[in-house]
């Protein structure tokens, strides 16, 4: 490729913007900035019934989100309006469409009677060569279609594709109430944009053969197509919300990283070799169209969530804590109440999959935990460890400087005083801190629950002993 390459991504904002449709985006996007060309944003509202605001804004903000910067201002159809039937009213002038007068009952009587006669539903065209006007009929615009020859689509991802003109009908391009259809409109923009590349859903091959056939009929070279395949949930079926989160959004407030959840978009669909984990930066050097399956690609959450942590353990500890911050305030933490956020940034990501996760990790470094956990309490705060939390509560309140050195060799000296091994020593010490049994490293964990804390909670597991031992 070495004309200046301009893609675009057009989606409609009758829903917010689902995994899909990012998808598409992605490439198109990772398309432009491989070969230094343009990216453009154009949303296409022109179903004014079902277009609505929330769906605009969630597709600018899942857009800002992840970074798929266009390269002009989003271009809205509904601004076009002039335009389409301007360019409408050429083909007219030029014996290239038609008016329509035909009634919605007359073309539904059609589609009936083709179906009975085992017939593909389509106009007959019997406008085509003209038609008079009716009173209280206002005529619809229909694209006079060739009604013989081929349609040859070099796909860049499904390869030649054929289309027989004879089983294409005259579409309608500008309907009664003066509106442009969608293939009309889009053909107008990707001319108007320059576009040399559409990369879009397998759903709309069938437009494709339209839209080139219009493209031809306005004297203009149609862009290159290539259709990705369909993106289907685990069990095969067509992905939808029973499997999980749809809105692209979702992902954001269930934590997950933009760039890993673009690093799962990108695999879902496109390889080299068996790298799993990209930058985005290698993803705009390494992408082309090439590479692109063909196939149905399987929506599987535990490979996001892997890649998610793939990508949390690369991010600089500064950053990660900051996002993890944002997680926290929602929880109702004040964040001066416990240590910097990217020490415990640092410390958690090795086991948290997402900053949800790593918030809830994170809460007991804040916070009071509200009880222990049952089962924790059970096995690890009895009579049999009381001594042990009483030796170390010792130990710790005669620290004179409290880091993550000086508490752990307060609890190696405890246990070596007791004669114990370490892990009967901090496990009973793990559970007085955190109220569970899973935590980082106990003097990472000593440092971050701080020394009046530590000291407050071994008073807090010895009172709950010793409850737990009165008689009920």
């Amino acid at each position: 490729m070495t004309a200046h390459i301009r893609t675009r991504f057009a989606p409609s904002p009758t829903g917010y913007l689902h995994i899909g449709g990012l998808r598409t985006a992605l490439y198109s996007w990772l398309l432009a900035r491989h070969y230094g060309g343009t990216f453009l944003l154009r949303i296409e509202d022109t179903d004014r019934e079902r277009s609505t605001q929330p769906a605009i804004d969630a597709i600018l903000n899942g857009m800002a989100w992840v970074e798929l910067t266009a390269d002009q201002p989003a271009i809205y159809q509904t601004q076009r309006f002039g335009r389409y039937s301007e360019v409408a009213d050429r083909l007219l002038a030029e014996g290239k469409a038609y008016h329509c007068y035909c009634t919605r009952e007359e073309l539904e009587t059609m589609r009936a009677v083709a179906l009975s006669e085992g017939r593909k539903p389509r106009y007959d065209g019997r406008c085509r060569n003209g038609a008079p006007p009716r009173d209280g009929v206002v005529p619809a615009v229909r694209f006079k279609n060739p009604q013989d020859g081929e349609v040859v689509v070099d796909d860049l991802v499904k390869g030649r594709i054929v289309f027989d003109n004879a089983e294409l009908d005259d579409l309608v391009i500008r309907r009664s109430d003066g509106a442009a259809t969608y293939n009309f409109a889009v053909v107008v923009d990707d001319s108007d944009m320059r576009i040399t590349h559409v990369i879009r859903g397998d759903d709309h091959v069938n437009n494709t053969p339209r839209q080139i056939n219009l493209f031809r009929a306005l004297g203009l070279d149609p862009p290159a197509y290539g259709h990705l395949p369909m993106i289907h949930g685990p069990d095969g079926a067509k992905l939808s919300k029973r499997h999980g989160a749809v809105n692209m959004l979702d992902y954001r407030e269930m934590g997950f990283l933009p760039e890993a959840l673009l690093n799962y978009l990108l695999r879902l669909g496109w390889s080299h070799g068996d790298q799993e984990i990209f930058s985005v930066p290698e993803m705009i050097d390494l992408f082309d169209l090439t590479h692109v399956s063909r196939s149905a690609a399987n929506f599987d959450p535990q490979k996001l969530l892997w890649v998610n942590q793939q990508h949390m353990m690369k991010v600089p500890a500064d950053r990660l804590g900051a996002l993890l911050g944002e997680f926290l305030e929602r929880r109702g933490v004040r964040l001066t109440d416990g240590p910097p956020l990217p020490i415990v940034a640092a410390a958690l990501r090795e086991r948290s999959q997402t900053l949800v996760e790593m918030a809830d990790r994170a809460l007991y470094y804040y916070k009071e935990y509200e009880h222990f956990d049952a089962q924790a309490a059970a096995t690890h705060l009895n009579s049999s460890t009381r001594p042990v939390l009483t030796a170390l509560r010792t130990a710790f309140a005669a620290l004179s400087e409290w880091s993550e050195l000086s508490s752990e060799e307060a609890v190696k000296g405890t246990a070596a005083k007791l004669d114990l091994k370490l892990g009967k020593v901090a496990q009973p010490l793990r559970v007085a801190l955190t109220g569970q049994t899973a935590s980082p490293g106990i003097g990472t964990t000593l440092m971050l629950v701080g020394q009046e804390r530590t000291l407050r909670r071994i008073e807090r597991a010895l009172a709950h002993i010793d409850a737990s031992a009165r008689p009920s």
